[in-house]
């Protein structure tokens, strides 16, 4: 049963259904882009409305008078619109008219984080619309002013969609599982499930794009909203379905560091982070313009070459127990202080985690915490409301790659260039467990949420060594050595204060001034076999995600391929031998 398009996990046979293969260029091809930045991977699950066609018939047959209850509707609908936007306006009436960048239609959202941020412990909402009190939030979200289809600008190059992509997606129904990857200057958008021989989009850029995300928020059948990050620091905010799209940091206006990472503000419609390799994350709102806006620079990086001679500059800093902030002239701090008439542009604040590059960073799944690593070898825990680091640990060896928290909130896994995946316990301050498998730098990692159940947990990690290995992880049964290191004293207890209180008292609890948590010895961790090791024939793998039903791995020269899983397998056999067992779409979803 082992080849290399399928592998024996012990829960049965997983086996490659769908591949993308990479795309071929002309070696004379202007546009040809060999792949210097890896492959990453963002999918999104939609529920399309059920097709239900009226029958005449049957409605003379009960009297209604359907054309006439819809026209009642939409008029109900655009009456309600159109007074929404009258209180907008009164709202917005101190606001210059630079404030409204979008297109009339626009009406500003006031994201909601309020599940996280009680009243009683935050002054000032960072997530939040400063124009808008949270009593008159908008349901109606904007859209990306720009057709990417009729643009005149550089930066997009080419847009190939499939031929009748309307139609296609106005015939679906039930959940449909969406696939955004980038490979060379390329971004291309996928149906999982679907066998298609074309991308239903594919985007060339004159940059290369470097990250992306999906909103599921306001993921719908009529919208997408995904945000693309470059090469050039550039952002993109594109929604696939209308094809349109509107830039943002355009041509590095606050930042011209790689965009290294992007995540949306869980359950935001307007919010997101963006990492860089300036060591730097920054906020953004994709409904305001770029403002003009220069970051402060510590004292202790005035040396470094990319930084500008006429740059304000701080007192000393140190990245292992303070993150930098810079909050703009519009920050929801500066407003609280009682300083009015600013008009609110991006970025919405500015922080420095450290000197060297940011590589990646995840919310924790209660939204109350960051994880993020950098080259530097560290796991930062922050607080991003508070806009503070709560604490900082030492990888074994070298730089951290990839990251991820446990669906439950418990533990933090990361991945590194010591060839060695790590789990933190941010509650307990402590490195549980290391595992051991991997014979390369390891490129990405992923929790399989339907295998964690709160005391066994499944995860998954792929590495430059082309192994893709599944591991699981059981807190319980570790045997947790006696013996502590000499030369690794365990001074994270000094700040256990840190995150360990902040758990029942909020987040403005005074922190202890030590949050740096060394990296503990070999014999005083854990250590954790692999469940499975599969060697793959293929480039350098680079990124790895779990779907309900299925695994996908892709490799850097962008190779994608859907692994499904055992039990779809089984169903599918059963129920569709008549179809010699072909799987469809909705067999991917949960």
């Amino acid at each position: 049963m082992e080849s290399d398009s399928a592998f024996v996990a012990p829960e049965g046979v997983y086996s490659v259904t769908e591949e993308h293969k990479p795309l071929q260029f002309p070696i004379h091809s202007s546009t040809a882009a060999h792949p210097i930045y890896q492959t990453r991977l963002s999918s999104i699950t939609v529920r399309f409305p059920p097709k239900h066609p009226a029958s005449p018939g049957l409605a003379q047959f009960l009297g209604a008078n359907l054309a006439k209850d819809l026209k009642k509707d939409k008029e109900k609908e655009k009456d309600a619109l159109a007074k929404e936007r009258l209180e907008e306006r009164s709202m917005s009436s101190s606001d210059t008219p630079e404030d409204s960048h979008t297109s009339p239609d626009v009406v500003l959202t006031t994201p909601d984080l309020s599940v996280s941020t009680p009243a009683e412990h935050q002054q000032y909402k960072l997530f939040s619309h400063p124009s808008i009190s949270p009593s008159k939030k908008k349901s109606h979200i904007s859209r990306p002013k720009h057709n990417m289809r009729t643009t005149s600008s550089t930066f997009i190059t080419r847009l190939q969609s499939v031929e009748g992509l309307n139609k296609t997606l106005a015939a679906k129904q039930g959940e449909i599982t969406f696939l955004f990857y980038n490979t060379g200057k390329a971004f291309l958008w996928i149906e999982v499930g679907a066998k298609a021989k074309e991308p239903l989009t594919r985007i060339s850029f004159s940059a290369y794009p470097t990250c992306h995300d999906v909103n599921p928020s306001t993921a719908s059948s009529e919208r997408l909203d995904v945000i693309i990050g470059f090469s050039t620091g550039d952002l993109v905010w594109f929604d696939p379905i209308s094809s349109r799209y509107c830039r943002l940091n355009k041509q590095g206006t606050i930042t011209s560091s790689i965009c290294t990472a992007v995540r949306w503000v869980p359950s935001s419609p307007t919010l997101f982070l963006v990492s860089h390799a300036d060591g730097t994350i920054i906020v953004y709102d994709k409904e305001r313009e770029d403002g003009l806006f220069t970051a402060t620079i510590p004292n202790a990086l005035t040396n470094a070459p990319h930084m500008h001679p006429t740059t304000p500059v701080s007192d000393q800093w140190d990245p292992l127990s303070t993150m930098f902030v810079t909050p703009p002239p519009w920050h929801p701090e500066a407003i609280g202080r009682g300083e009015k008439g600013v008009v609110a542009k991006n970025p919405v604040s500015h922080w420095r985690l450290c000197r060297r590059g940011v590589v990646d960073f995840v919310f924790s799944p209660d939204i109350k915490y960051v994880a993020a690593i950098s080259e530097d070898g560290c796991l930062r825990v922050i607080d991003p409301l508070a806009e503070q680091l709560v604490d900082c640990y030492a990888s074994y060896f070298g730089s951290l790659t990839c990251v991820a928290w446990s669906p439950d909130g418990r533990f933090i896994l990361t991945g590194g260039q010591d060839d060695l995946l790590t789990i933190f316990s941010p509650w307990e301050q402590r490195v549980v467990a290391r595992c051991q498998g991997h014979s390369s730098f390891v490129s990405s990692v992923a929790f399989d949420e339907l295998r964690c159940d709160g005391r066994t947990y499944r995860f998954g990690s792929v590495g430059e060594d082309n192994k893709l290995i599944l591991w699981d992880f059981s807190s319980g049964a570790l045997h947790r050595p006696k013996v502590l290191g000499a030369h690794h004293p365990r001074i994270s207890m000094s700040s256990s204060i840190s995150l360990a209180h902040r758990r029942g008292t909020g987040s403005t609890i005074q922190l202890s001034p030590l949050r740096y948590h060394p990296a503990p010895s070999r014999n005083e961790v854990s250590t954790v076999q692999p469940v499975l090791v599969k060697q793959l024939d293929a480039d350098l793998l680079t990124s790895l995600a779990f779907l309900p039903r299925a695994l996908i791995t892709a490799s850097k020269a962008g190779h994608v391929r859907l692994w499904v899983r055992p039990f779809v397998m089984a169903n599918a056999s059963l129920g569709r031998r008549h179809a010699r067992g072909t799987l469809s779409a909705t067999d991917f979803h949960g």
